[in-house]
């Protein structure tokens, strides 16, 4: 903490060696099963830790071209076995050629996106691999909002919408329908996938297993992934790839942010320098309560306090937490484990100033590795 203390709040910090410990996780499952798993951007893109993840990881999956061009220019610019695939639920014109040149997979999401595109992406480079992305209608998502397969999803193609076609042109089968969920899920959704779709699997290469495996949290059996694939690989003839964002930045590091003033309206309420709505929106979207280091639950200890964001948004809250001492303007506030999904969905809503990255190295030297200012905020308007 008091190393902390000489870094201007809000920031980010990923502990490198928590992330070294989930990359050894990963791993482990790609030397036991032989999957590839590769790096889904969406989750964690922090590219000042892409040195270390490239020593484990094969590649990255993006979600257009920006990730896509990310990908290439920081994480397999200098090594032709790692790879770089995109997905994107439609293409536009004047991507599609940029994202045919710098990427290795092209994921299509519907038949017909891969039949406008296949031939001027094929044109562009003959290697590309071509695959179509699966909805298998079967998924426990906690939330509608995550759920890939939920009613009415645009996200893969169904059953129903299956072009038998495709298969003169793709290499591969994707589909993603979890998040945040342990092998048992995963064991369902493959049930699903396979009663629906495997009459289609003779003479591709490769089947993708998507992301939200949370393989790095706690509990998580990870024998069973690893016999799972195995399985899978052996039965079908296939390669796996597994593509998890939050499993890589998972637990690795903190949000840490000041006591601005303390307010009183029915209960005490301390106003910080940071926003849930702007700098962990999902704690609004799942939503869920952010632990905050040294707290518990309303009423555990003797002093509560409700945590309120720096915007004038009413509901930028992050929750109520108790303390064993009375909290002072100018005291530090971390929340647990803000790494994945957060700085990827961070905004300049109401101005309020984005937080910084800090790498705690693995010789336990910090790095302010970017701060953020006015220009950031106003680049981002006209």
């Amino acid at each position: 903490m008091d190393t902390l203390k000489n870094i201007t709040t809000p920031y980010y910090m990923c502990d490198e060696s928590l992330l070294r410990a989930n990359l050894e996780i990963l791993n482990r499952v790609q030397i036991q099963s032989g999957a590839k798993i590769i790096l889904a951007l969406k989750g964690f893109a922090m590219w000042s830790t892409f040195p270390l993840v490239k020593q484990y990881l094969k590649g990255c999956t993006a979600s257009g071209l920006h990730e896509a061009l990310l990908a290439r220019e920081e994480f397999a610019k200098a090594d032709e076995n790692l790879e770089v695939h995109t997905y994107s639920p439609a293409y536009k014109e004047e991507d599609i050629e940029d994202i045919a040149r710098i990427s290795d997979h092209i994921v299509f999401n519907s038949p017909e996106q891969l039949f406008k595109y296949q031939k001027r992406v094929k044109e562009i480079d003959p290697a590309i691999s071509l695959s179509l992305r699966i909805n298998p209608e079967q998924s426990s998502s906690p939330k509608d909002i995550y759920n890939p397969c939920g009613l009415y999803s645009r996200l893969g193609t169904t059953l129903a919408n299956f072009d038998e076609r495709v298969l003169d042109y793709i290499e591969g089968l994707n589909f993603h329908a979890l998040c945040e969920q342990d092998v048992d899920a995963l064991e369902d959704v493959l049930a699903a996938f396979e009663a629906k779709f495997s009459k289609y699997f003779k003479g591709l290469k490769y089947i993708n297993f998507g992301g939200g495996h949370h393989i790095t949290k706690k509990g998580y059996d990870v024998d069973k992934l690893i016999r799972i694939i195995n399985e899978f690989r052996a039965k079908y003839d296939v390669d796996v790839y597994l593509e998890p964002g939050e499993a890589v930045g998972w637990q690795t590091g903190v949000l840490v942010s000041t006591v601005l003033d303390i307010v009183h309206n029915g209960m005490d309420i301390a106003i910080l320098d940071t926003s849930a709505e702007a700098h962990m929106p999902d704690t609004l979207a799942m939503p869920y309560r952010a632990m905050v280091r040294g707290s518990s639950e309303v009423g555990e200890k003797k002093h509560t306090y409700r945590f309120g964001g720096n915007t004038c948004l009413a509901g930028d809250i992050m929750g109520d937490y108790s303390f064993d001492e009375p909290l002072q303007v100018g005291d530090k506030v971390i929340f647990e484990d803000q790494i994945h999904y957060t700085f990827v969905k961070n905004t300049t809503f109401n101005g309020i100033k984005l937080p910084s990255l800090v790498i705690l190295r693995e010789d336990k030297t910090l790095e302010l590795i970017k701060e953020f200012g006015y220009q950031d905020y106003k680049n981002r308007l006209s």
